[in-house]
């Protein structure tokens, strides 16, 4: 997923760094979720899993899904709704907890992703490499985690998040981000050894809605930068290769009808038709019932009949 100015991307890579984290931690935040994974079917053949830790393993999923797609995405990279200063906290240490970085950094990298979207300034477009099937696999690879291990440019992101660096509350919770990572992995394996009040618990609670859970947000959410601009259909103008894609609709919590989003960045629904399936809107559009949110941003008919294309 990525961005646009104030609906844009964060952080300030100082000049001899490679972006806010080094590439080690994220090679490790990579391959720690996989060990995890490995970890976890090893202890399959002991029929160490059971409803109990599924439980704890969607749940996560959700709860920092949705921290990443309304909160990191919808609030804070596209401003496309409003909501009082206790829920964006949040949505932020909720999104934080999907390790994919802090919010500041996170919202800037996606603001220049909509800046640039599929041209040569873009961090993650897979449409760099030129053309054949060698050079597809190449760009898939760049655009799903490549990008975020390979050398990045000593590029200062923080005009990205001018606004953001307003909002005293949201810069420290971006600062707290290990302690939010800390906390993700913590509050799983604590509720695994108290519903089974055994040591085995803690370990599955960790392993399953932890390392786990954030190996399969990791891997759905790049999939909106690869799958999203590869497969799928085209039904509006968005001066890029973005698609809609039904699979990545569902699994990424409505992300995945990715050309809507890119023709209209700033709304709030990114399923724009009846059917396709957008549980992040319905989330946000049920928080403006009891209050929680409000100026929620999306284009009225004439608005999308003036972006779509003749042929679909």
């Amino acid at each position: 997923m990525t961005a646009q100015n104030p609906t844009a991307s964060h952080g300030s890579a100082k000049p001899g760094q490679h972006g806010l984290y080094p590439r080690l931690i994220n090679l490790g935040g990579v391959l720690l979720p996989v060990a995890g994974l490995v970890i976890g079917l090893w202890l399959l053949w002991g029929t160490h899993f059971n409803w109990l830790y599924l439980g704890l393993l969607v749940g996560m999923y959700l709860v920092t899904g949705f921290g990443i797609t309304i909160g990191y995405h919808r609030l804070f990279t596209h401003r496309s709704f409003a909501t009082p200063k206790w829920v964006s906290t949040l949505l932020a240490v909720m999104g934080s907890m999907a390790v994919e970085g802090p919010v500041l950094h996170w919202v800037a990298v996606h603001r220049k992703h909509h800046q640039h979207s599929d041209n040569h300034d873009d961090p993650h477009s897979p449409h760099a490499f030129g053309g054949g099937m060698l050079a597809m696999i190449r760009g898939m690879w760049h655009a799903h985690v490549g990008w975020s291990l390979g050398k990045r440019k000593h590029t200062d992101l923080s005009t990205y998040v001018y606004d953001l660096k307003k909002d005293r509350v949201l810069v420290w919770t971006s600062r707290l981000f290990p302690l939010w990572v800390a906390l993700g992995l913590l509050v799983p394996a604590v509720l695994g050894g108290l519903l089974t009040m055994s040591w085995m618990g803690v370990l599955l609670g960790f392993l399953w809605g932890g390392l786990v859970r954030v190996m399969v947000v990791h891997h759905i959410t790049w999939s909106i930068n690869s799958v999203c601009h590869i497969w799928g259909s085209t039904p509006y103008k968005s001066n890029d290769e973005s698609k809609n894609n039904v699979v990545f609709g569902i699994l990424a919590l409505g992300e995945g009808w990715h050309n809507n989003h890119h023709a209209f960045p700033r709304s709030a629904r990114h399923g724009l038709a009846w059917w396709q399936f957008d549980i992040s809107y319905i989330i946000i559009r049920a928080m403006s019932w009891v209050g929680l949110a409000k100026r929620i941003n999306v284009p009225d008919k004439a608005t999308r009949e003036s972006r779509r294309l003749v042929t679909k």
